[in-house]
């Protein structure tokens, strides 16, 4: 559907800063750089209202909602829980010899991208590449649920990554812990692929909380 294409292109604008936080979003010029109808746009407007990426801008329309570092402390939190359970599950399927070679295969190409990847990559290229491979696990894990549960506050944590890992050059800390998580798992070792989940994601929400908290005047407008 239209509606779903002009959505995917805001939602992207919105993830990758090209629409920044506060930013205004008016309805009849993004249908005429889109080259379409006011009536999509509006229904994408309002679902991403609805998905929390906009607000209300004080009767004057919508505007890009801010990067809230209180909500996102609560998101890894709750990412913390489930990637720990999701790592946890696929390594006792590796123990118990009930997960075939083809489901973790996508867990190791995932691992092997990302250690392609340096500082110089484009930021885009750097965040996808960090969800794939925790997309991966979720896939691998046997529960369909962590993968849906995710899926409305990927684009969220996705937001803050892009404004976390452009200045803070994070990315060869991020993939050593990746393969933290991934070698626990292969070694079919449940306690301690949760835990090296777990506090992989523990650690993401306290920098970026911190980050937007102290250290990203660009964000919002202003300090938090």
């Amino acid at each position: 559907m239209l509606t779903d294409l002009v959505y995917q292109h805001i939602l992207t604008s919105i993830i990758d800063c090209t629409l920044m936080p506060g930013q205004r979003v008016v309805q009849d010029d993004l249908a005429a750089s889109l080259g379409v109808s006011r009536a999509p746009v509006s229904h994408a407007l309002q679902l991403l209202k609805y998905h929390g990426m906009l607000q209300e801008a004080g009767g004057k329309g919508l505007e890009v909602a801010p990067i809230e570092p209180n909500r996102l402390r609560d998101l890894f939190q709750v990412r913390a829980a489930l990637d720990s359970t999701a790592a946890r599950l696929v390594a006792e399927r590796v123990m118990n010899n009930s997960v075939t070679e083809s489901e973790l295969q996508p867990i190791i190409e995932a691992m092997q991208h990302g250690d392609l990847l340096d500082d110089k990559c484009v930021m885009s290229d750097r965040v996808k590449a960090d969800i794939d491979f925790h997309k991966a696990i979720y896939h691998s894990s046997g529960n369909g649920s962590i993968a849906e549960t995710m899926a409305p506050l990927w684009p969220h944590l996705q937001r803050a990554m892009v404004v976390v890992l452009a200045p803070n050059r994070a990315i060869s800390r991020v993939w050593r812990e990746h393969k933290q998580i991934l070698d626990s798992i292969l070694a079919g070792d449940p306690e301690g692929s949760e835990r090296s989940a777990r506090r992989h994601a523990l650690s993401a929400g306290v920098q970026t909380e911190a980050f937007l908290r102290h250290g990203a005047t660009h964000v919002n407008g202003q300090k938090d």
